[in-house]
């Protein structure tokens, strides 16, 4: 398989297994290269699956060649990096659970931009959201912010939108491959965002997208970015997870100030509650980042 990345690549590929299984390879062997050399015996004594995943597995990851699908995303205009390459984002790296390989469409060096702030909030998030990101996002864009969220409907559309029409820079890290855009609503906008921004998943273009995995895309949300703001979410909403895998690893939360009587308010003034930063202007999220790249 050449490289120790594109048997990373290759495993990312491997349907049969998750990422506790790769870590788990790699705790066990002295690099990917070692993982080529492993039977199904072998296997069988490191990963806590039945035998018959592990043959299926161990099908999977032999016949399939790196080379030839890296090619073939090449020529889609899809690339990917690993965890082990020089240009994987640093705040990313360093969360508890980094994703082995990302794949990107777009602007890359995006990625190594500094200043990075996640925008989150409701599916269901109405004219409060779409007038408080009017009203804050001009000067974040105008100070260098590039702004990341989900590309879901709701808070994440208006945030991608918005930083678009101010002729800001926007990432989108969505929840399945880049062959399944969800929702359906929003494939313009992935599209554009492929063109002229940046689009990125742990998923492998042809992964269909499913339920459990937008937990998971929140932590990369969270994890690459310095800071998260959420704008309106209930008390079960996905936006309270970003929070908390930033909060988890140590990043700055803030969250707008909602009506008592709104249940699209409740998760946000419950994270106010319990110490993220109310804001109120633009101002209110420069200073604390002023703050964070001084420690």
């Amino acid at each position: 398989m050449n490289s120790d990345r594109n048997i990373l690549f290759a495993l990312q590929h491997c349907d049969s297994i998750g990422w506790k299984s790769v870590s788990l390879l790699m705790n066990h062997t002295s690099g990917p290269r070692e993982i080529t050399t492993l039977s199904p015996k072998e296997l069988s004594r490191i990963l806590p699956i039945p035998y018959s995943k592990i043959n299926t597995f161990y099908r999977q990851f032999h016949s399939f060649d790196p080379i030839k699908k890296a090619k073939q995303y090449e020529e889609e205009r899809i690339g990917f990096i690993t965890m082990l390459d020089k240009d994987y984002p640093p705040l990313l790296k360093n969360i508890y659970d980094p994703p082995w390989v990302l794949f990107y469409s777009g602007r890359k060096e995006l990625l190594a931009r500094e200043r990075k702030i996640a925008i989150v909030g409701s599916r269901k998030a109405d004219e409060y959201t779409e007038a408080s990101l009017k009203h804050l996002l001009p000067q974040l864009v105008t100070e260098g912010f590039v702004i990341v969220s989900g590309l879901a409907a709701g808070a994440d559309e208006f945030a991608h939108r918005m930083t678009i029409g101010c002729k800001g820079e926007t990432i989108g890290v969505i929840g399945g491959g880049f062959y399944h855009i969800y929702p359906a609503s929003n494939h313009k906008l992935a599209d554009f965002m492929a063109s002229k921004h940046l689009l990125v998943s742990e998923y492998p273009p042809d992964t269909r997208p499913q339920r459990w995995h937008f937990p998971l895309r929140n932590r990369i949300i969270s994890g690459m970015t310095q800071a998260v703001l959420v704008t309106q979410a209930n008390r079960k909403s996905g936006s309270l997870i970003t929070a908390e895998f930033s909060l988890n690893e140590g990043r700055d939360v803030f969250a707008l100030p909602g009506r008592l009587d709104s249940p699209l308010s409740e998760g946000s003034n419950l994270l106010i509650q319990q110490g993220a930063k109310l804001i109120t202007s633009s101002d209110d999220i420069i200073s604390e980042y002023q703050t964070y790249n001084s420690k």
